[in-house]
This record gives C-alpha cells, structure tokens and sequence, in this order.
C-alpha cells in the first residue's frame, strides 16, 4: 500500500489517558498518527510505546487555544501525509472547582480557551482540508458534563454544552459533502483528569466513592472504553453516523 492511499487521523491531547488510547486503536489500523499535545515529549514516548516511527506518525507540540500553534498543527499533518481524513478535536482541561460566585473570571477565561476556542480553531482549520478531499470524519470530545449540570464546576460544564452546538453546527453544514461530525461524551472516566478533579473536591476517597455509587455500572470506566467508542466513530463502519452524541458513562445518563 502507498503512502497516499494510507488514511491519516489527527488527535489533539494525545498524551493524555483517552488520547494516548485512541492512537493505540488507529495505530492498530495502520493509519498515519498526528499527535498533538501540549507537551511533546510525552506524545513521543506514546509513539515509542506504539512501535511507530517517522514514517508513519509526526509529534507536533500546540497549545490549542492558540490560532498559530491550530494551523501549524494542520499544516504539518498536511505536509507530511498529504491529507487529514480523520480528526479527534479532544484536547481539554478541566479547570479549577468554586462556586459561579467565588470562581476566578481569569479559570472560565482559561477554560473556554482551551476546552472551546481550541474545538472551534481544530474546526476552522481542518475543515477546509476535508472539504477539498470531499471526504472526512470528525469527533469532538464533550463530556456527559454536556447534558448536565454540576455544582463547583461552572466553566467546565459551560465548555462542554458548547462543544455539543459547535458538534451540531458542524455536522449541519457539512453533513452535504459527506463530511461526519459526531461528538462522545465521557462520563467519570479512570484519567489523570479525574484524579485532579477528585482532589479538587477535597476528599478525593470519598468523591471517588460517591461517583461510582452514582454510576449504575458502580464503576469508573477505562480510557480504552472511550477509545473503542471513539475508534468506531472515526471509521467507515460509522459512514452514515454523524450528528450524534455518542455517551460513554456506565448508564448516568439514563437515570
């Protein structure tokens, strides 16, 4: 198989729990990787982890919420592979726990940043690749943080419910040339995330416990539960699949 004929999928925070997962399932596809995060080094040692090498995955360091870093992202993926025919937009924080009142406004400022202006860049500047290859899917990471309301996390929660109306938006306008956008939502997932959470919430034990208590499954779910999920969405079994909100949550939401 040629180079050209390898499809190539881009993952933003792909150093981290759901991110470094979802590399491991494309990998296993044998599609070329373009792995975006924060802090490079870490996305090349889940490249050394892989067995991948130069000729078939590219490290490129970004902060997201920066519009030079979004395009020099896709231009290095588009460079190298010539195209992006698969997007995981899952780069996020989760920002620091208070009250709306007692928040810092400068938290909601870095969240949004990152968790919203960072979706909507990926968007911007992938979006015109796939709609010259006339072809493309697309996956936003919310969060079950999306449907639902929380007390301590206001700027979190915020930046989920948007990324469900970018994911919406997106699919409706590009749903006409054959380009999918879905979004999964993750609910209390086994992540460093929830580990900084969990701490946030003082009694991390207890907040742990209680979380699971809440889950019907009566368990945290494992990042390569959400991979799998993500993994099927970013592929041609889900050809006729977009708009859609995909939770992944241990049946939270339906309670």
């Amino acid at each position: 198989m040629s180079q050209t004929q390898v499809k190539t999928a881009v993952i933003t925070g792909a150093a981290g729990g759901i991110g470094k997962e979802l590399a491991r399932r494309l990998a296993e596809r044998k599609l070329n990787l373009v792995l975006v995060d924060l802090n490079k080094e870490a996305v090349l040692k889940v490249i050394a982890e892989l067995g991948l090498d130069d000729s078939n995955a590219l490290a490129v360091a970004a902060d997201v919420s920066k519009e030079e870093d979004v395009q020099n992202y896709v231009n290095q993926a588009v460079e190298k592979f010539g195209t992006i025919d698969y997007f995981a937009n899952n780069a996020g924080i989760e920002g620091p726990t208070a009250t709306i009142d007692e928040m810092a406004v400068k938290a909601l400022d870095q969240v949004y940043n990152v968790n919203v202006r960072g979706v909507f860049l990926g968007l911007h500047y992938v979006i015109p690749v796939m709609k010259k290859q006339k072809s493309g899917a697309i996956l936003n990471t919310s969060s079950l943080a999306g449907l639902m309301g929380a007390p301590g996390m206001s700027p979190y929660i915020m930046s989920k419910h948007a990324v469900i109306g970018l994911t919406r938006v997106a699919a409706n306008e590009l749903a006409p040339l054959g380009i999918r956008v879905n979004a999964v939502l993750p609910g209390t997932i086994n992540t460093q995330m929830m580990r900084k959470i969990e701490n946030n919430f003082g009694d991390a034990a207890e907040y742990k416990k209680a979380n699971e208590a809440a889950t019907p499954m009566g368990r945290y779910g494992e990042p390569e539960e959400v991979a799998a999920v993500m993994n099927f969405l970013l592929s041609e079994e889900a050809s006729f699949v977009t708009a859609s909100l995909y939770t992944v949550d241990g049946g939270m939401v339906g309670q």
